[in-house]
């Protein structure tokens, strides 16, 4: 009995502590002007719960506090929209304010000078230069072809094989990228280059804690195992001269022809950001139509398939920004350095845009005006719209028409 009563005792203090801590931290963020919301607990806020729950947090809380309120997630205080003419006014009016709000871990693994990261002239830089590898000209003439060789050589040989198609499409996303950005030394450098690519993606979306055993701590690692991989293969090209056709070839170019000339550590931190870039949206996208055109074996017939793929799954739930000043948005007063997480998720799902919106219809598509309409952000927005919109689709595109080509599953 008595060590019951002791046993008790420690569970009530326990709970008194934690109550007080929730309610302390609560009250260091009651500021006025701020949305409503709840912050959780000192340092880490809300973030397990964030990332345990994934949309169903989201949906949650809009139902308690509205489609604008408060959070801390990812190791920083956050306001979260979810109304789409607002999200839309902030994606088109970066400069007034705002600025890319990227979590830390993010940052410090895919670098300092990641497109993602960099704002202003630097950016309009990086971006010139990303858009000049993948231009309609280029993906037509020199990347498509190498697509197409690739996506050939990797779908062979699949005959009567249990096949892992998430583990397939992964390895096919990297890979494609590798061969575009260096098409002679993909295949020498993929086997150690891919799993330290892999670390290093897990590391980008965990909490910055630098601690053995944190995908934080591997992610980081690979980050300087990825960067010894690019540097020895850059320094080998600078040696040999030869002239290289890939992407590679045109960022080292210190000609007339290249009107974005990148340092050392920009040209690695590009070539980064086109692999991580690519990754999660190619290779998840070409999955679930997999999946979607096995569900519905009338739309073999039409391969329009893409964008209603990416609707229903919505790979990017959203983008971060963050406030240089402290501003008002939605009659709320933002303070300076707070994140805003632009959710666009929840807008490919509304039965207004979208009628019966959890149904895959691909023909809904057929309608051109849905893909100029105000709130078709599935690529995002504004001057960050993804750059590699067309040459995602063109992977993707080559895949699936060689898989529904080739195989019946």
């Amino acid at each position: 009995m008595g060590v019951f009563m002791v046993i008790t005792g420690l569970f009530s203090m326990v709970f008194c502590i934690c109550t007080a801590v929730l309610r302390w931290n609560e009250m260091r963020y009651r500021k006025k002007g701020l949305p409503p919301g709840t912050m959780g607990w000192p340092v880490f806020g809300e973030t397990a719960e964030f990332l345990k729950q994934g949309p169903n947090f989201m949906k949650n809380q809009r139902a308690r506090y509205g489609s604008f309120f408060k959070s801390h997630i990812l190791g920083c205080p956050t306001v979260i929209s979810m109304d789409p003419e607002l999200n839309r006014y902030i994606l088109m009016n970066e400069a007034k304010g705002l600025v890319p709000g990227y979590p830390q871990s993010m940052l410090d693994i895919l670098g300092k000078c990641n497109i993602a990261a960099v704002h202003g002239s630097t950016h309009k830089q990086m971006r010139g230069a990303l858009l000049a590898l993948i231009s309609p000209t280029m993906i037509r003439q020199q990347l498509l072809p190498k697509i197409n060789e690739f996506m050939r050589s990797f779908l062979c040989n699949w005959d009567n094989k249990v096949i892992n198609i998430q583990d397939k499409t992964k390895e096919m996303a990297f890979l494609s990228s590798l061969k575009q950005i260096a098409s002679t030394e993909s295949s020498s450098v993929a086997k150690e280059f891919m799993p330290e690519f892999f670390k290093l993606v897990l590391g980008t979306l965990s909490l910055p804690i630098d601690l053995p055993g944190t995908n934080y701590r591997a992610g980081f690692q690979a980050r300087k195992n990825i960067l010894k991989i690019l540097g020895q293969l850059i320094e080998q090209r600078r040696e040999s001269e030869a002239s290289h056709k890939d992407m590679l070839g045109y960022l080292m170019r210190n000609d007339d022809s290249n009107r974005h000339k990148l340092s050392h550590d920009e040209i690695i931190d590009q070539i980064i950001t086109i692999l991580y870039s690519g990754y999660e949206t190619v290779s998840t996208t070409s999955m679930m139509a997999v999946k979607y055109l096995h569900d519905h074996p009338t739309v073999l017939e039409e391969l329009r398939v893409i964008f209603e793929t990416s609707r229903l799954v919505t790979i990017v739930n959203g983008v971060l920004r963050k406030t240089t000043r402290e501003m008002e948005l939605n009659g709320f007063v933002i303070p300076k350095g707070w994140r805003i997480y632009v959710y666009t998720r929840e807008i490919n799902y509304d039965p207004f845009l979208y009628p019966d919106p959890l149904a895959f219809n691909l023909w809904r598509w057929m309608d051109k005006g849905l893909e100029s309409q105000s709130n078709f952000l599935i690529f995002g927005g504004g001057t960050r719209q993804c750059p590699g919109k067309e040459l995602g689709i063109a992977e993707i595109s080559t895949f699936l028409h060689y898989f529904v080509t080739r195989y019946r599953w």
